[in-house]
């Protein structure tokens, strides 16, 4: 039945169009494909698709060999073959061919097969097509994405990268890297940070191609950057001859870097300039809104890190400020000592830390050396460590005892408004007798490098960190006597030098040890050495270091003093006390009275244990004058004074004193506000001329 509606539009004779018109017309052929007989008909639109004449083809599939490549012809065999053998009614496939001019085209076949009624396979009834122009704009599609996955992917790594700069130089190194700019697209970069109303030049491009008066311009000066910054709008530059009429006095000067194109991008955090990147392509020419929309995407990025990185180094900056203001200005020239000191900031993370040491000049030619660490990686750390270091020096400068100038420093750390604690080690070393006095507060133990250069720890007694022996009351801190030879050199530092994750604290010490043994001998020189395995090795941490050597030859001026308190019931303090004695004898040139100052020194202190309660406070020094006298003093709480008695025949006391009058050369006591000191003194000098000076009638004891 025909349509009146279609009858009255005059539609042509010849619709609708026969199926053989719609697949000419598409480009289509047909084929009939007898497997019995091996003949395949194709129509002239089939043969059109192969560009074979009628009159060039016999009927047989191989006649269309020379125009299917073998690799082709064997992949579409294969094909045919294995849908002919497994039962498909259907296959298609995609192949190429050559044309008369010998280009490949794309070509698709689809093939129904015919079978009979044991399903034996009898004829293929297909289509065969160009499909050229189908596979290019599919081709094109998947490079289209190909880009776009390309382009979001740099993005992405680019960003993922920059989440690790923490410096304007890390930055940069990002963006620099060969792969970076090769995913990029382009041959260089360079970039500017806006400062005080001027762009400064941080990264300037390829080798060779710094321009002469660029490192700092101005924001108003006929430059990409300057302009980028002023408007806050990106400028792409498409063409050397865009560069050459849009920036006359920049392109004479790199026009001789192949440079085709580039893009300026202004890098905005928060709302406002703080610099601009250009990337520059030698083989490029123009940029499709896709490019501008990842260089758009990828300058905020950017953008982003420098700003992160720009408040990193500032606050880094600010911290290790601090840190170094609290920190000693100079070390002090002390006679008779070779002194150096290092401090290294921990290189990861933002915050420096509360490591500190200090040298303190002493009366008598003694010096103070102090190592120590505030817990904590932060400004606070360095500003407790800064009061904590003044108090350390005060109470030190005011000839407190090593044991009470540690237990003082704990009880002001303790009173602090803080909850920080502090480890630290404190030595008084006098150096004319090699004597030193060290306290240890929860720090590790020193180091003692002798002068073949073997290295070894000492084990120092110690108390409670700083801060946590006030709070617990124990403010209790064991005093170590070390004898210093002329040429060893003590080295205090803190557990930034030996700590690494997951390493044990006794490995990192043996290693340190290792390193020490096999450092220069100078001090300075082995100082550098250690710093710089600091900072190859990286770390978390801050390190200090001390290094104290004790110089030979050094003969002590007059005022000379060595101080070491005696608590009751504490052998070790005893010792150690007799120990120092022995010590500042033979430094002092005294060994021809050793004897009697030892003897006479034993026993003053005994008398000051037995019969006081607390303990005692023995002082060796070299009062000045005219003569060289060496005096000992004891000092203890009780503000009775000694009796001279008569211990008779068979007593077994009372003889101390009378062996102190006939020994020494001059004694007596003198009343403190907490108690009394018992002293004597001994002509160190010749002995010869020399007469016992009288005790004065006021110190003389009855």
């Amino acid at each position: 039945m025909v349509d009146p509606a279609a009858d009255a539009l005059s539609l042509p004779e010849d619709w609708p169009a026969h199926p053989d018109l719609s697949l000419s017309l598409n480009r289509m052929g047909s084929f009939d494909w007898d497997l019995d007989a091996g003949l395949m008909h194709m129509d002239q639109a089939a043969l059109d698709v192969f560009q074979v004449d009628a009159t060039e083809y016999d009927g047989r599939p191989e006649s269309l060999a020379p125009r299917v490549p073998p690799t082709e012809a064997i992949r579409l065999d294969g094909m045919v073959t294995q849908a002919l053998k497994n039962g498909s009614s259907h296959y298609g496939a995609y192949f190429r061919i050559r044309d008369r001019k010998g280009n490949l085209r794309w070509t698709h076949t689809q093939g129904f097969i015919r079978r009979d009624g044991s399903g034996r396979p009898r004829r293929i009834i297909g289509i065969v097509r160009d499909a050229t122009q189908e596979l290019t704009e599919s081709t094109a599609r998947f490079e289209v994405d190909a880009e776009r996955r390309r382009q979001t992917s740099v993005v992405e790594a680019t960003t993922a990268a920059l989440a690790h700069a923490r410096t304007v130089k890390d930055v940069i190194d990002v963006l620099k890297d060969s792969h970076g700019l090769e995913h990029l697209g382009a041959t260089s970069l360079v970039m500017g940070l806006l400062e005080a109303g001027r762009i400064h030049l941080v990264a300037d491009g390829p080798e060779g191609s710094f321009v002469p008066g660029t490192r700092y311009t101005r924001v108003d000066e006929q430059y990409p950057m300057s302009e980028v910054v002023r408007t806050l709008a990106p400028r792409y530059i498409e063409s050397p001859e865009d560069f050459a009429a849009s920036y006359p006095i920049l392109w004479p000067h790199i026009s001789g870097l192949g440079i085709t194109s580039a893009a300026y991008l202004p890098l905005i955090a928060q709302a406002r300039p703080i610099g601009a990147l250009g990337l520059l392509y030698s083989d490029k020419y123009g940029f499709s809104a896709e490019d501008r929309n990842v260089l758009v995407a990828l300058g905020s990025s950017i953008a982003q890190s420098l700003q992160r990185a720009m408040l990193f180094e500032q606050e880094h900056d600010l911290a290790e400020g601090l840190q170094q203001a609290m920190l000693p200005r100079r070390i002090p020239h002390v006679p008779g000592a070779q002194i150096a000191v290092r401090y290294r900031s921990a290189r990861l993370g933002r915050d420096i830390g509360g490591d500190w040491y200090d040298i303190i000049p002493l009366p008598g030619g003694r010096v103070g050396a102090v190592i120590g660490d505030v817990q904590g990686h932060d400004t606070h750390a360095a500003a407790v460590m800064g009061q904590l270091r003044i108090v350390l020096r005060a109470y030190a400068a005011e000839g407190h005892t090593p044991a009470t100038v540690m237990a003082r420093a704990s009880v002001f750390l303790h009173e602090l408004d803080t909850e920080r604690f502090a480890t630290c080690t404190y030595l008084e070393a006098d150096l004319a007798t090699g004597v030193v006095q060290i306290v240890r507060a929860g720090h590790v133990d020193p180091l003692l490098r002798d002068t073949d250069g073997s290295c070894r720890r000492v084990p120092v007694q110690g108390g409670l960190p700083l801060g946590l022996s006030a709070e617990f009351g124990r403010l209790e801190y064991p005093v170590s006597i070390l004898e210093l030879d002329p040429g060893q050199a003590l080295l205090l530092y803190t557990d930034g030098l030996i700590e690494e994750p997951g390493a044990d604290l006794d490995d990192g010490m043996q290693w340190l040890t290792a390193l020490v043994r096999s450092g220069p001998s100078d001090l300075q020189l082995l100082a550098d050495h250690l710093c710089d395995v600091v900072d190859e090795r990286g770390g978390d941490d801050d390190v200090a270091v001390l290094l104290l050597r004790r110089r030979g030859g050094y003969t002590p001026q007059a005022g000379g003093r060595l101080q070491q308190h005696v608590a009751q019931n504490d052998p070790e303090a005893l010792r150690s006390a007799r120990h120092m004695i022995g010590a500042a004898v033979r430094a002092w040139s005294a060994a021809g009275r050793a004897d009697e100052i030892e003897l006479v020194a034993d026993e003053l202190i005994t008398n000051a244990l037995l019969h006081t309660d607390g303990g005692a406070i023995v002082t060796l020094r070299m009062p000045a004058g005219h003569e060289r006298r060496l005096r000992v003093e004891v000092e203890d709480r009780s503000s009775v004074l000694p009796r001279r008695r008569d211990a008779g025949m068979s007593g077994v006391s009372g003889r101390g004193l009378l062996l102190v009058d006939r020994l020494a050369d001059v004694w007596g006591v003198e009343s403190r506000g907490s108690g009394k000191c018992v002293w004597c003194e001994f002509a160190v000098g010749e002995r010869q001329g020399i007469t016992r000076s009288p005790v004065p009638p006021e110190a003389r004891p009855t």
